[in-house]
């Protein structure tokens, strides 16, 4: 199973040249191997999502290495490992994608299977499906909110579009939101 460090930094927002940096301190540290970094800043407020996918060989070694550069760089980050379960390619796969909204949530105990369920079986395929998104995933997170879905869209409009309104207009999403908990549902823009 593929895991990644997401750096959450709330409160500020990263620009090209703070990738840079952090570019070159997880080069600098023989620890870390190599990683991509992929950066949202948040739309409607100040916070920062840095994605770290380190190099799968080393991922172990790697994980820890990357977590204390991102600690150095950023004293107050909130660093959570991330669990791939799921990535479906969109029906715009291979398009730009400067747009990533992130839903965060916990889930009551007692929903928990129908919510995979409809996750795995419904929402998740139907918003890839959706004409603009890129790429659709979901993760389990070490800590709360345990749960992370997000999904690279090639236009913000994609996001509210008829469609995506159509996906989650149904009586299986309306019966599962209710048990959603601890909920955060976040519209970002790739740093460049």
């Amino acid at each position: 199973m593929t895991e990644i460090l997401l750096l959450r930094l709330e409160g500020r927002r990263l620009g090209g040249a703070d990738l840079q940096a952090l570019r070159q301190q997880i080069a600098m540290d023989a620890g870390a191997g190599t990683a991509k970094v992929h950066a949202y800043s948040a739309v409607e407020h100040a916070e920062t999502y840095v994605y770290l996918h380190p190099d799968e060989q080393i991922a172990d070694r790697s994980l820890a290495a990357l977590r204390a550069v991102a600690g150095r760089l950023y004293p107050q980050v909130a660093v959570r490992v991330l669990r791939l379960t799921t990535d479906r390619a969109g029906a715009s796969a291979g398009q730009p994608a400067p747009w990533h909204y992130v839903v965060e949530t916990d889930v009551l105990a007692e929903a928990e299977q129908d919510f995979n369920a409809w996750y795995e079986e419904e929402h998740l395929p139907g918003l890839a499906s959706v004409p603009g998104s890129v790429r659709a995933r979901r993760y389990l997170c070490e800590a709360a909110p345990r749960y992370h879905a997000c999904y690279d869209l090639h236009t913000r409009e994609t996001f509210g579009s008829p469609p995506w309104l159509a996906v989650r207009a149904s009586s299986w999403s309306d019966r599962v939101r209710p048990s959603f908990r601890n909920t955060k549902r976040t519209m970002f823009q790739a740093v460049e």
